[in-house]
């Protein structure tokens, strides 16, 4: 796996080394030494999540005000774009988002620490998303960014209906709730 920081450095992306032949392919999904050498810690995941969404499907903002989980996150099948937002209060980069395309065919990873607000949109027609957590889900504890808020801008790429017009994003109650960040309860 290879690592690399991305314009947060916090935020690392890891992309395996994929081996490809007339069988179909293999690389590690994740490595707990090459994470502690990339990251600097020894991080304990304790719950593995998965989702799978139709296009369009955008899941987020969210994070945890007590507990909060750091994620590493990756789509085994299908095309998202995945966004982490800095929400530390006292972080040189609060405020700021990175956004990176996650897919089956390139493998990529992202580890998203504790202190942001995560969230993907699906590019392809399905996507299977799979993370691990460093913490467990505590929905009495789970807080939402809005995904439009205009003082972080996130740059989400345009979904395309089968007749080429661009719609809006599909979004749960909980997600169309989700409140701007100068109104956030923050870490």
């Amino acid at each position: 796996m290879i690592a690399s920081t991305l314009a947060i450095p916090d935020v690392i992306a890891f992309e395996p080394k994929i081996f490809r032949d007339n069988r179909g392919l293999f690389f590690e999904s994740f490595n707990a030494r090459a994470f502690s050498e990339a990251t600097g810690i020894s991080a304990t995941f304790v719950q593995d999540n998965f989702s799978r969404s139709a296009k369009g499907v955008l899941r987020g903002m969210h994070y945890q005000v007590v507990r909060p989980q750091g994620k590493f996150v990756r789509v085994t099948s299908g095309e998202v774009f995945d966004v982490a937002v800095d929400i530390r209060r006292n972080s040189p980069t609060f405020g700021k988002w990175i956004g990176e395309i996650l897919s089956a065919e390139n493998g990529k990873a992202l580890w998203i620490p504790s202190g942001f607000a995560h969230g993907f949109l699906v590019l392809s027609e399905t996507a299977d998303f799979q993370y691990k957590v460093t913490d467990y889900w505590y929905p009495e504890h789970e807080r939402c960014l809005r995904f439009d808020d205009p003082d972080i801008a996130i740059k989400w790429p345009a979904i395309q209906s089968h007749s080429g017009t661009s719609t809006a994003p599909t979004l749960s109650d909980k997600d169309r709730q989700g409140a701007a960040l100068n109104a956030l309860e923050l870490l």
